[in-house]
């Protein structure tokens, strides 16, 4: 079953410019995402921009409305994601608690309706 995994943190932190181009948080994603590579679990992720790059659409009277920045006004944010195929939510919260940032934010589960299940 595939799970995404959001990667919820302190935005002003992961965002920043020492996070950005920290060598460590940088080579230990890289070894994350290589483990789960490895043990044929992952399927796609990225890291996100800040919410300052983000735009809302909302469709209202069949108008659409288009808004600068990020939906909710707070410091933990969306930063990034993993999609993961594993056997079942035990094994997603296991590598969720592998995840770097589990650390210091929040890692939510979700599980993925693909297109063979819907």
């Amino acid at each position: 079953m595939q799970y995404m995994l959001l990667i919820i943190d302190d935005e002003t932190q992961m965002n920043s410019e020492a996070a950005v181009a920290d060598p460590v948080m940088s080579s230990e994603f890289a070894a994350y995402i290589d483990a789960m590579v490895k043990a044929g679990v992952y399927v796609n992720g990225a890291r996100l921009r800040p919410t300052s790059a983000s735009t809302q659409v909302r469709v209202r009277d069949q108008k659409a409305v288009v808004l600068a920045g990020p939906y909710a006004e707070a410091q933990e944010q969306l930063g990034g994601y993993c999609i993961i195929d594993v056997a079942d939510l035990d094994s997603a919260i296991a590598w969720a608690g592998k995840c770097p940032s589990a650390r210091s934010g929040t890692i939510e589960i979700r599980p993925v309706w693909t297109a063979r299940e819907q």
